[in-house]
This record gives C-alpha cells, sequence and structure tokens, in this order.
C-alpha cells in the first residue's frame, strides 16, 4: 500500500469522526428539538455502552470514521458539485440502509418499521456526508484522490 493510500485512508477515517460529531450530531440535536426524536434520545449521549464502556458519542464517531474512511475511497476522486452530492446522497443511503436493515439482525433485534426511522436516518446521514466531504476538502484530500487514480 503507497503512503498517499494511507493518507487518504486517515483522513477519511478523521473527517468521518469529526463530521459525526458536528455534523451528523447537530441535526439529531435539530431533530430532537422539533420533537421527531424523542427527548429520551439526545445528540451528544455520554452514556457508556458496552463492550469498552465508551460514552455512546465516542462509539459513533468511530464507525462515522470508518464509514469515512471505506466512502473516502470510492468518493474522493469526484469533482465539481457531484463531489458535493454524491457525498450527501451515498451518507443518506448507505450508512442508514446497515443501520436499519443489518445493524439489528446483528444485534438479534427486530427491523423496525422503514418510515419514519429512514426519514430520520437519512436526515442526520445526509448532514454527516456533507460535513465528511467538508472536511476532507479542508484537510486536502482530494489531491491524494487523484493521485491515486494516477
Amino acid at each position: 500500500m503507497s503512503a498517499s493510500f494511507l493518507k487518504l485512508l486517515l483522513l477519511g477515517f478523521v473527517a468521518g469522526a469529526l463530521a459525526t460529531f458536528f455534523f451528523h450530531q447537530s441535526a439529531w440535536y435539530l431533530l430532537n428539538q422539533a420533537g421527531v426524536i424523542p427527548p429520551d434520545r439526545p445528540a451528544w449521549p455520554l452514556n457508556a455502552i458496552p463492550p469498552f464502556g465508551v460514552p455512546y458519542v465516542v462509539s459513533k464517531m468511530f464507525w462515522g470514521g470508518l464509514w469515512g474512511a471505506g466512502l473516502t475511497l470510492l468518493l474522493a476522486r469526484i469533482e465539481g458539485a457531484g463531489y458535493w452530492l454524491a457525498w450527501i446522497v451515498v451518507g443518506a443511503i448507505a450508512p442508514s440502509l446497515v443501520a436499519m436493515y443489518v445493524v439489528p439482525v446483528i444485534k438479534g433485534l427486530p427491523v423496525a418499521d422503514f418510515w419514519p426511522r429512514a426519514g430520520v436516518a437519512g436526515t442526520v446521514n445526509a448532514a454527516w456526508g456533507l460535513g465528511t466531504a467538508l472536511f476532507l476538502r479542508l484537510f486536502g484530500a482530494a489531491q491524494l484522490g487523484h493521485a491515486r487514480t494516477a
């Protein structure tokens, strides 16, 4: 693996984690305040979760970072308005579908009804996608994505 590939992965992870904290959780907060998300599910949750007892928001940031790293490899080379649109659309759809249909099965839980959960998931994850795209641009990851294909 080349150094630029590893750097791109790292920047994707950091961008995704930061986007989770600032964009995903801010969208969550706004939906929570609007009454769309119940008050007992606040943004930036600090309750410890198993198996390591880390704050829930840190766990969310970790998974956002993994999504960021993976999607960066696919989307970093896109240019212009398509770059932003791709991050928003793929961000809204891919993590949402996994959260709705894969995670519950892994945890042995029933799959919830599609609506209204899809609207909430799509909204907060679209915000995450936008944030990840923005952080990647601020970090200069576009040049690495193009260098990887040259």
